[in-house]
């Protein structure tokens, strides 16, 4: 019986961790404007851009550029350049946020189809 007691606490602990599920409060981040930061060529750069429910206006290095948005469901959209500038601008990115904490929100995206994934963080500034 000393065993067993133990061994019930320590069953019932892991069957409480695993089931708490990461926050997603996605609709508070569906418009607004947030900024990025990624590494690009071993320097930090940032992209600043406002969105809402259709449209996303990206700031980077002095210049804009319109994408149109299309949620899929609450967390996940698809995000396509409005007059992209070469092939690669032409094909869209799927972007799903995995998990919201307060002005920041974690995510994941890649071509859409691609296997490929990258994940990066985002801050509501506005």
């Amino acid at each position: 019986m000393k065993v067993l007691y133990p061994l019930i606490l320590i069953i019932s602990t892991l069957l409480v961790i695993s089931c708490t599920s990461a926050e997603r409060n996605c609709t508070d981040f569906h418009t607004g404007t947030f900024e990025f930061e990624a590494l690009i060529d071993g320097e930090l750069a940032k992209t600043t851009f406002v969105r809402n429910d259709t449209l996303e206006i990206d700031y980077f290095q002095g210049k804009s550029d319109t994408s149109a948005i299309r949620w899929i469901n609450d967390c996940e959209y698809i995000v396509k350049k409005i007059n992209p500038k070469n092939m690669a601008e032409q094909k869209a990115l799927h972007m799903k946020i995995l998990t919201t904490n307060k002005n920041t929100y974690t995510f994941e995206y890649g071509l859409v189809g691609s296997s490929n994934k990258q994940r990066g963080t985002v801050t509501k500034v506005k």
